[in-house]
């Protein structure tokens, strides 16, 4: 069943022969294929397929992609990354080419197999404190994007992840965009760390509840700004909001849903003439908050971010958190920018 779920030939989006890079189906299904392409990458290797056995190769070849190098965990020796460049020959050259990327950095999700199953978690729960700048494979994944962007141009280069790999992608797309590098990203299942209020039914119950959350969070976040020591006069967050990445959630997924409620919440805010209070409260988790009151060390919580194109997967699915559903060629989608003001 594994074996064939990583077969492109049984998996993948076939039904793309010829790629229109004006079509946000056509890069979003490229892209996530990609992304694909790497966990199979690692699959091979665990699994030892070898040469006419392996199966990652067509994940992105079918593109007319090229493997440029492989991104390995040195922790564990996981392939956890993928850069790729693009190498299309002269017949599929067309006006929508100069859309296309010449290069993209993609990274997978948690696998749960021997082999990368254990180093994964670890990374899954340093998401969950906000610690996953401190690891390694972060410090790999920036320096291979600082290194491809210094060579061929921030024009030139696209970003990906899928859960774990968004994860990722975001902190390195971050880290870039601090110093005024704005890579396009497209950024799938992406982790949402906060309560599951998205999946309150009642619309009037959830919103009360975000309002309450949002002023404690601000209350916390001014009063801990207030009495630090190491206050910062430039908002970070504010630097960040001319990158806007394109963000795939489904609204089924618990890992994912939350940026959904984050982005119309804080829309709602403004409205109700209370956006001070939701600004603050959007750049500020109460979890980071409360443990940086309680002496922690501070830390920019990873998940948030300014701006966004919020694309949102209608349907529900029995995989609300796979990386498949974002090429179906019937896909019903929602999408919408959000601008930080």
């Amino acid at each position: 069943m594994d074996s064939e779920r990583e077969d492109f030939r049984l998996s993948g989006p076939l039904h793309l022969t010829i790629v229109d890079w004006k079509n946000a189906h056509h890069r979003r299904s490229v892209v996530a294929s990609l992304v694909r392409g790497v966990g199979i990458l690692e699959r091979d290797r665990q699994v030892k397929r070898r040469g006419s056995q392996a199966l990652a190769t067509p994940w992105w070849e079918f593109f007319h992609f090229q493997l440029h190098r492989q991104l390995v965990d040195d922790e564990d020796s996981s392939i956890f990354g993928a850069i790729y460049e693009f190498k299309p020959p002269e017949s599929h050259y067309q006006n929508s080419v100069d859309e296309r990327p010449c290069y993209v950095i993609a990274f997978r999700g948690t696998i749960i197999k021997p082999g990368s199953i254990l180093r994964d978690l670890e990374l899954d729960m340093s998401i969950i404190i906000n610690r996953l700048h401190e690891k390694s494979r972060s410090e790999t994944a920036i320096q291979a994007v600082r290194n491809v962007v210094a060579t061929v141009g921030e024009s030139n280069v696209w970003l990906a992840g899928h859960s774990l790999g968004t994860a990722t992608a975001l902190l390195a797309g971050k880290t870039m965009a601090k110093t005024g590098i704005f890579l396009q990203a497209f950024l799938f299942n992406p982790p949402f760390i906060s309560a599951p209020i998205e999946r309150i039914k009642d619309k009037r119950v959830k919103h009360g509840l975000r309002i309450v959350c949002s002023v404690m969070t601000a209350g916390f976040a001014f009063a801990t700004k207030k009495n630090s020591r190491n206050s910062r006069s430039v908002d970070p967050f504010a630097t960040l909001s001319a990158w806007i990445p394109f963000l795939f959630v489904n609204q089924g997924d618990a890992v994912c849903a939350e940026y959904i409620g984050y982005f119309k919440h804080r829309k709602k805010m403004y409205d109700i003439g209370i956006g001070a209070i939701g600004r603050l409260a959007t750049k500020n988790s109460l979890g980071s908050v409360v443990l940086t009151a309680m002496g922690s060390r501070e830390s920019e919580p990873l998940h948030l971010i300014p701006s966004a194109n919020l694309i949102v997967n209608l349907t529900p699915c029995q995989e609300a958190h796979g990386i498949s559903q974002w090429w179906r060629p019937d896909l019903p989608v929602k999408s919408k920018q959000y601008n930080y003001r």
